[in-house]
């Protein structure tokens, strides 16, 4: 294949990217459940005021806002404009300053070295070549650095719900992994290949109560969560939307542990903090 051709490819993907991202209501997402994600890396980074930061697939800024509070000097960017403008509007509504850019987290508009913390809360791990993305936080940040990245894991509920929907989905381009594997201690250190040394590899969960019924977390995703949008769409077009539905009220009510009243989730993330070589 050309270089021309696997540009166009490249574009494209990243295209069907950013329309699934901005499809549904991803801030909502953010603020019914999301939000204590993004304080936890940063207290696990060490971020101070004055330190260079810069949030990859920031979305709407859930790390990099708490960042910025701390005097941080930020920098949030994500391949979704519809995310950042959301993201800004947060930042104004808090009193923050930072800088807002679109950027593909597998190509980053940004010199080398040129930050003291590259960190991504649930969202590098969702640029589908795993490798470029990971290459790309190493080569932004200074050597004796810091890298952090918070992710689902495979085992955890949000892997088992990419699982779920694989059926349903569209295939995956050549060369996509899938984003839970980010949440793998021996994919991490596959990726940064001894370039980061790992003080931080620690798996913790986010306990979800916001939903009456377990059925309310499988309503909230199909109505706002970008892959869940996609995967229904693609259902749609073969007939099997209802077939889906069946399997996320299915899926939701496995992993609820409520015990018969209001809907609890119980959600494993891996926080991974080092230290870059």
């Amino acid at each position: 294949m050309t270089t021309t051709a696997t540009t166009l490819d490249d574009t494209e993907l990243k295209g069907r990217h950013r329309t699934m991202w901005a499809s549904g209501n991803y801030p909502r997402m953010v603020e019914t459940f999301l939000l204590p994600l993004g304080p936890q890396l940063v207290d696990a980074c060490g971020i101070t005021a004055g330190t260079r930061v810069l949030d990859v697939a920031s979305g709407t800024g859930n790390a990099a806002l708490p960042a910025a509070a701390r005097g941080a000097h930020v920098t949030a960017s994500d391949l979704t404009p519809e995310l950042l403008e959301a993201g800004r509007r947060r930042a104004g509504d808090a009193g923050l300053q930072l800088e807002w850019r679109q950027a593909d987290a597998e190509h980053l508009p940004f010199a080398d070295a040129s930050y003291d913390v590259v960190m991504s809360s649930i969202g590098v791990m969702f640029a589908p070549h795993h490798q470029q993305a990971a290459d790309e936080l190493v080569r932004v940040c200074r050597p004796g650095g810091t890298i952090g990245v918070l992710s689902w894991t495979p085992e955890g509920q949000i892997g088992a719900l990419f699982r779920t929907m694989k059926p349903f989905a569209p295939p995956p381009p050549p060369g996509a992994q899938a984003a839970p594997l980010w949440g793998s201690e021996e994919h991490l250190q596959g990726l940064f290949g001894g370039r980061v040394e790992f003080s931080t590899l620690r798996r913790e969960v986010l306990e979800i109560t916001a939903f009456d019924e377990a059925a309310g977390f499988a309503r909230h995703v199909t109505d706002c969560y970008g892959p869940t949008i996609a995967a229904r769409a693609n259902a749609a077009g073969e007939g099997r939307e209802a077939e889906l539905d069946a399997a996320l009220e299915e899926f939701c009510s496995e992993w609820d542990r409520g015990g018969g009243g209001r809907a609890r989730f119980e959600t494993e993330y891996l926080v991974a903090v080092g230290t870059r070589r």
